[in-house]
């Protein structure tokens, strides 16, 4: 990567800084080597799926009444 002045004179401190936060900032852009966060069962998305089966049991009787 190339930073070039285009006006003014900036000190060493100011390009330090530039420098510092474009890195900052292309490092927060790239994914993790391990990949997304886990999320537990209950924060799972596929917990609020419209139309998700029901299992058939004993309580089953109490689901039907849920949307599906």
């Amino acid at each position: 990567m190339v930073i070039k002045v285009e006006r003014g004179r900036p000190t060493a401190e100011e390009l330090a800084a530039v420098v510092a936060l474009v890195q900052a900032r292309v490092a927060a852009a790239q994914p993790a080597a391990d990949g997304p966060p886990r999320l537990d069962a209950w924060a799972s998305p596929a917990r609020n799926v419209p139309g998700s089966a029901h299992t058939p049991g004993p309580d089953a009787w109490r689901m039907s009444a849920w949307p599906r």
